[in-house]
């Protein structure tokens, strides 16, 4: 799917959007006063500047305006973006910024903190000597352990060249270094060679302006390997760009349609179809998928399983079986606004439904994390557990309850941006595909 390709369908929804608001109708700047709920918007705008006992912060006020009336159409994916958040998200779009060179997940249970995840070998942490496991406790004189995630990164990343100082916390002891942010470029795909001369490739993401173009370059490495056959996975990607799903599945496909679109007005337009090219893979194929592979990963499955090209192992997808359309709004945030919902090739509608695999096989790789609660203790009070072997010791809040909730494993993931760590013995999804392309 080329850029032109991308833009026309652009144009023509947004095109379609706006004869449907001639049709439907709906406030403008102009006409907002003009019905008595309108009326009764500006007056409690009006009533809060001129009667709350406190200062008013208007742009938290507007904002919080913009979200509730997102939230009315009670859609998770129709969405705002502040605009912090929206900066953020456009570099991880880009595919390339300037940071230290990690990977965080939180690091608490309710999503707060952040942690180490991987240290890339060429990155600033790593000469560092920052791990995996280290807890960011402040970067400059910020404390964030308890902070948003996406305020974590925004406060790590920065202009080339410039330097951060960030406070982690080791096994519990804090330590300090000074890093220069260097530039980082998010490779989505990680790939190698299983026994048997058989090929893997995982694509994390598609929300990445580069993940078609490491994808290509990844799919021609196993071409010039000359595997006997291949090993899609598309376990835990989100989706991503809907041009990316069409791209990775016209890898496979010689000819017809890959995607289309539905509109609100039930008329259904191909997006991406697929075309005949020396760089296609023909071999054996397998995708592998699991319960958060959404979006563009149910593109390609949905696809590639309709026209008979791959069998799909793993467990029922995610579900998300709409597109949206972003806009870049004024203050430099974004809104996403779903516009369509998109079809297979044998026109299944997956929303809400998910991709069912050809084999249904459960995701062993990660295991329930013990967990604890309790309560009818003192105040401030801490107990101390043996569990698994390690002590553990909790403290109670102001109501003398406690809890405990242990770390999910983590899969093995390589310092070398783009090599793919596996292990058949812990990984049934896997390990079958390899059963299967054996036979």
């Amino acid at each position: 799917m080329n850029a032109k390709r991308l833009t026309i369908v652009g144009v023509a929804l947004s095109a379609t959007a706006a004869v449907a608001y001639a049709q439907f109708g709906g406030y403008t700047q102009a006409n907002l006063s003009s019905t008595a709920t309108g009326k009764t918007f500006l007056q409690v705008i009006n009533d809060l500047n001129t009667l709350y006992l406190y200062p008013v912060d208007q742009e938290k006020l507007l904002r919080g305006a913009i979200t509730g009336a997102l939230g009315s159409l009670n859609d998770e994916f129709t969405y705002y973006s502040q605009p912090e958040d929206n900066a953020i998200d456009a570099e991880n779009l880009s595919g390339e910024f300037y940071g230290i060179g990690v990977q965080l997940v939180a690091a608490n249970p309710d999503g707060t903190g952040g942690k180490i995840d991987n240290v890339f070998r060429t990155g600033a942490a790593s000469n560092a000597g920052v791990q995996i496991g280290d807890v960011f406790v402040k970067i400059g004189d910020k404390d964030v352990l308890t902070g948003k995630l996406n305020d974590i990164v925004r406060l790590v990343r920065g202009q080339k060249g410039t330097t951060v100082t960030v406070t982690f916390a080791r096994d519990g002891k804090p330590y300090t270094v000074k890093m220069e942010r260097q530039p980082v470029a998010i490779v989505s795909v990680e790939q190698t060679v299983l026994p048997g001369n058989i090929g893997y490739i995982a694509l994390n993401t598609f929300y990445n302006e580069k993940a078609s173009e490491q994808f290509n370059a990844a799919v021609a490495d196993m071409k010039k390997k000359k595997v006997s056959s291949l090993i899609l996975d598309l376990r835990d990607n989100g989706g991503g760009l809907l041009s990316a799903g069409v791209d990775v599945a016209d890898q496979f496909m010689q000819s017809g349609p890959i995607v289309s679109l539905r509109d609100r007005n039930k008329k259904t337009t191909v997006y991406g179809s697929a075309r005949n090219a020396a760089s296609d893979y023909t071999g054996k194929l397998m995708v592998l998928v699991n319960k958060n592979s959404a979006s563009a990963s149910e593109v390609v499955s949905g696809a590639l399983q309709d026209v008979g090209r791959a069998t799909v192992i793993g467990e029922q997808t995610f579900g998300k079986g709409v597109a949206q359309i972003p806009e870049t709004l004024p203050d430099g945030g974004k809104i996403a606004i779903v516009n369509s919902e998109w079809l297979t090739p044998k026109g299944r509608q997956i929303h809400k439904k998910g991709v069912t695999p050809d084999v249904i096989v459960k995701d062993t790789r990660y295991t329930t994390p013990p967990n604890l609660t309790g309560s009818g203790v003192a105040p401030g009070a801490k107990l101390t557990f043996t569990l698994e072997g390690k002590p553990v010791t909790v403290t109670a809040d102001k109501d003398g309850k406690f809890s405990y909730t242990g770390d999910i494993k983590r899969p093995n993931r390589s310092a070398q941006q783009g090599e793919a760590v596996v292990d058949l013995q812990t990984d049934a999804i896997l390990k079958k595909a390899v059963e299967l392309l054996k036979k």
